[in-house]
């Protein structure tokens, strides 16, 4: 699934949370698979609650467009029982990579007891698929900036390296806008002995009501840069699209520039952006 030599681009796109939304997202799904990514992620809601669309679209991607896919699991709040299921079901679809994650406390469910659920870590979930038997190609996530609910970097990293010891293949960062953010992570985790590779996560932000979006969900430092790009195009849409996509290009070729080979969008079910993106990076891809 990942390129180690050669520069390389991944999407991600969610699942709808109703039936009647089904169709267009597995239509913007197509699309952004025609532009042959190195693979397509498949998000995961809240308590499972689009478990099934998930691996109806992981499936689609990969045995009717031709893609790999990458199916996220979540196991918070969820019983062994059910989070066994879903692996189950994942194995018989064929689908051999999976982004073990955490997940998203149900709204219903915070300030509540959970001495007695059965998952609390996602280091827990990549034991369970590491004990499946199945050869599974196993992701986790990884924050540049620090987890929300860690005290300390320091903290962070050493949980990193359970997860990364339990089994976990590669790890995929959370969005950031700051690359030498993410340059300082990475000598701080391989100093700490982690070595998997690390695939950087970019959040093009396209419009400017994303900017509050994506610091509540990753308390993301928003560099002046940035800030002043949102300040001048903010309230025009198709200036801010087109200086949001020029801004995350510009951090893909630094990446690029600085050996890191695999680069994965956080694409928000938007062919348009990704295949923009792609364009402007089509002779380091060779595409």
């Amino acid at each position: 699934m990942l390129k180690r030599n050669t520069s390389s681009l991944s999407f991600e796109v969610f699942p709808p949370k109703t039936s009647t939304a089904f169709e267009s997202v597995r239509q913007a799904t197509k699309k952004i698979a025609t532009l042959r990514p190195s693979f397509i992620s498949v998000t995961y809601g809240a308590g499972g609650g689009t478990s099934d669309y998930t691996l109806d679209l992981a499936k689609r991607i990969k045995e009717l467009y031709g893609v790999p896919s990458l199916a996220h699991l979540t196991c918070v709040s969820s019983t062994r029982e059910t989070v066994r299921e879903r692996i189950n079901a994942i194995i018989a679809a064929g689908i051999q990579n999976v982004m073990a994650l955490r997940g998203d406390i149900p709204e219903h469910m915070k300030g509540s007891d959970r001495s007695n659920w059965d998952y609390h870590y996602a280091v827990e979930l990549v034991h369970e698929l590491k004990n499946s038997g199945y050869d599974f190609c196993i992701g986790a996530a990884c924050y540049p900036e620090i987890h929300p609910e860690s005290s300390t970097q320091k903290e962070d990293i050493r949980y990193l390296k359970e997860k990364v010891d339990a089994g976990c293949d590669f790890l995929t960062t959370q969005m950031f806008f700051d690359n030498n953010l993410l340059y300082n992570f990475l000598y701080k985790i391989r100093e700490a002995g982690i070595t998997v590779p690390v695939i950087p996560g970019i959040m093009p932000i396209t419009n400017a009501n994303q900017v509050e979006r994506a610091i509540m969900l990753s308390g993301s430092f928003m560099p002046q840069r940035f800030k002043s790009l949102v300040d001048r195009f903010g309230s025009d849409p198709d200036a801010m699209k087109q200086a949001g996509i020029a801004y995350a290009t510009d951090q893909i070729i630094d990446l690029y520039a600085n050996g890191l080979t695999n680069v994965h969008v956080y694409s928000m079910n938007k062919p348009d952006v990704a295949k923009k993106i792609q364009s402007n990076l089509s002779d380091i891809l060779g595409k």
